[in-house]
């Protein structure tokens, strides 16, 4: 059965479970999975997990995540985005060194109020669901890094496009909503595209790359573009096993290690990769305690 990651570009109008409903189709395999939703509206890189693979989906949770996003100036809409219904319009007299000089609080440890049409579930309801009824119910600010904010070009009088790196969580339409208000205009996002999530990226290289869905669904063999799932994990430390080891290994069990020769990142309580010798096979990801690895994830073909 085919098994591993391939990187999506994910075309605009589609939700990320509409491809994984599509690729369902195409690998003959129910279990598919992506690592970080998308709007409808986003395009860019969705990670998609195949088979057995998909047990490495919660390993993506904690990843950064990077946008370029259309800042729309003078707009505000009850979506936060271009989509929505608009609720104000107000003059832009704004110039870029005003932009940027706006930017710099929301670089770092910052707090974002998720937007009402948002998955969010407050008191068992899911806010959009709420917004839609025309609700609006009190929302706790939620802490979020914004590692990166850059400006990086200005397409009109109203219009930029700003690059975001961030920590899981933010809301991309929030952070240009908020700009908007701090501006004193108001603002919306305009369009958004996702370059990089899980380590993966939209430029194909030796490592990774973004594939279109027309792509996927006219190639021949589809299930040869899929990466090894030990792809998701290349900067963790990895321990090459032999023996009982594998035994223990494979059953699930603890074994005896001793942290790989030259290894710089390893620590007591970080993970590692964890390879067959013999038949150079990705087995688990694990932990290190002590002296010992436990099994923490097994990813091998039973």
């Amino acid at each position: 059965m085919p098994s591993g990651i391939l990187i999506i570009d994910k075309p605009e109008g589609w939700t990320s479970m509409d491809v994984c409903a599509k690729l369902r189709g195409v690998f003959h395999e129910k279990r598919v999975g992506h690592g970080g939703t998308l709007d409808p509206m986003a395009t860019g890189v969705l990670p998609i997990f195949v088979g057995r693979a998909t047990r490495a989906v919660e390993f993506t949770e904690q990843s950064d995540k990077e946008y370029v996003a259309g800042l729309k100036l003078g707009v505000i809409t009850n979506t936060q985005d271009t989509s929505g219904e608009i609720l104000e319009q107000r003059p832009v007299r704004v110039t870029r060194e005003q932009l940027e000089e706006v930017l710099e609080p929301f670089r770092g440890d910052i707090l974002q109020i998720p937007p009402m049409y948002s998955a969010i579930k407050i008191n068992g309801k899911k806010l959009y669901e709420l917004a839609r009824k025309g609700r609006e119910v009190e929302r706790p600010a939620r802490p979020v890094t914004i590692k990166a904010l850059e400006l990086l070009e200005q397409q009109g009088e109203d219009l930029y496009t700003i690059r975001v790196r961030c920590t899981k969580g933010t809301y991309i339409r929030t952070l240009c909503h908020d700009i908007g208000q701090a501006l004193g205009c108001g603002g919306c996002m305009a369009s958004l595209r996702r370059t990089m999530a899980a380590g993966f990226t939209l430029v194909p290289d030796y490592m990774n790359g973004a594939y279109t869905l027309d792509q996927i669904l006219t190639t021949e063999h589809p299930e040869k573009l899929l990466l090894p799932v030990d792809r998701l994990f290349s900067d963790l430390p990895a321990v090459v096993i032999q023996g009982r080891a594998v035994f223990q290994a494979r059953n699930g069990a603890p074994f005896p290690a001793q942290p790989p020769q030259g290894c710089t990142t390893w620590h007591d309580g970080g993970l590692c990769r964890i390879y067959d010798g013999p038949r150079n096979e990705f087995l688990a990801v694990g932990r290190y305690t002590g002296k010992e690895i436990k099994i923490v994830k097994s990813f091998f073909a039973v």
